[in-house]
């Protein structure tokens, strides 16, 4: 059965050229096009989409306000916002996601042709499409598309660098977490819970272009007890701070005689992102060994699956947000799947769990 796709932009040109090519690919059909919000609101119940693409910036009632109405009658409907990559985009686009839109793209933009927009149109929605289509047929009790599937636990040969046992009485001096599809909302639940005294620091990959991230860590700043920032290279980490990986860049730490730096890089893409989990991940491990807790979020692919391998040799702590709570248990549940995480936390109980794990060491 394929996917069902709903395209709502005010722009002809965007409805036509997304519909067509998302056409090309054999699991998806574009079902229907909208010029409007309320056009896409009278659409959903005759056409009965699987998944919607929503403008951001539209006439008359915006991406905004026609979110606000599709989780009122429609709560679990997968919405994936089309935004200009520009800074009222992102601000516009980072609102959507904490009314309840479930991801993002960005539009085709300073592009050399016309087979490069079609080709960034292709890789930006596809897969987010076919997993958070699954995410919704599995939950509407439909037949599970198999892009949505965790594999079953790695061969025993890949679990030859996991470290038996952990030090309960090790200090714990850096919280790296990774999170991806649904993170800005799973952020905003535990970061404001983290207290000013904090003895650690906090290191946060979240796969989000330049701007983005920016924005973010604005708005967690805001809202939280201690400071948030986007990460600049050459920052010595201290606890009770917050960084966050800038879109594009890589983050690591380094250390230099007695203190630790950030440092950000543009090296090659890992599993197709920049800035990567599995990146800093490593780098936690190979600085602070067992003095290390590595949280894994919301989202999908398996980014930080090998970064949570060396976590675990070195004796580090593994916690991971349970499927029930997440938007997609992609990067979470290869790592549960895996039998490396230490703890599977529904995103409520998270913050505590971080808490009671820092304070008892």
């Amino acid at each position: 059965m394929k996917i069902h796709v709903l395209v709502v932009d005010d722009a002809v040109i965007v409805r036509n050229r997304v519909s067509k090519i998302l056409s090309t690919v054999p699991e998806i059909e574009a079902v229907s096009v909208a010029a409007s919000g309320k056009i896409a609101l009278l659409k959903i119940p005759q056409v009965h989409p699987d998944i919607i693409i929503l403008d951001v910036e539209m006439p008359e009632m915006n991406g905004l306000e026609t979110l606000v109405e599709i989780r009122r009658h429609y709560p679990k409907l997968p919405v994936i916002m089309f935004s200009a990559s520009t800074v009222l985009g992102a601000a516009t686009t980072l609102d959507a996601l904490m009314l309840g839109a479930n991801d993002y793209a960005t539009k085709p933009s300073n592009l050399t042709s016309i087979e490069a927009a079609n080709h960034h149109i292709l890789t930006e929605l596809v897969p987010k499409i076919k997993v958070l289509s699954a995410e919704y047929k599995i939950q509407g009790n439909k037949a599970p598309d198999n892009s949505s599937k965790i594999p079953p636990l790695l061969p025993p040969t890949q679990h030859s660098l996991i470290s038996t046992h952990y030090s309960a009485l090790t200090t714990i001096d850096i919280v790296a977490i990774g999170v991806s599809t649904g993170g800005p909302n799973a952020l905003a639940e535990i970061l404001p819970k983290i207290p000013a005294n904090f003895p650690a620091a906090i290191l946060i990959v979240q796969h989000m272009p330049p701007m983005f991230t920016k924005l973010m860590a604005e708005r967690l700043a805001s809202k939280c007890q201690i400071p948030v920032a986007e990460a600049i290279s050459g920052t010595t980490v201290k606890p009770g701070h917050i960084w966050i990986a800038p879109g594009d860049f890589h983050l690591e730490v380094l250390r230099l005689e007695d203190t630790v730096k950030l440092i950000t890089n543009q090296a090659p893409p890992e599993n197709s992102c920049r800035p990567a989990v599995d990146v800093l991940f490593r780098s936690v491990a190979k600085i602070y060994g067992n003095k290390s807790l590595a949280v894994v979020l919301t989202g999908m692919g398996k980014d930080g699956l090998q970064g949570a391998e060396h976590i675990r040799a070195c004796g580090g702590h593994i916690f991971v947000q349970d499927q029930a709570s997440s938007v997609v248990w992609g990067m979470p549940g290869f790592i549960a799947n895996a039998g490396l995480a230490e703890s599977i936390l529904p995103i409520s109980k998270m913050a505590d769990a971080i808490l009671q794990l820092v304070a008892q060491n």
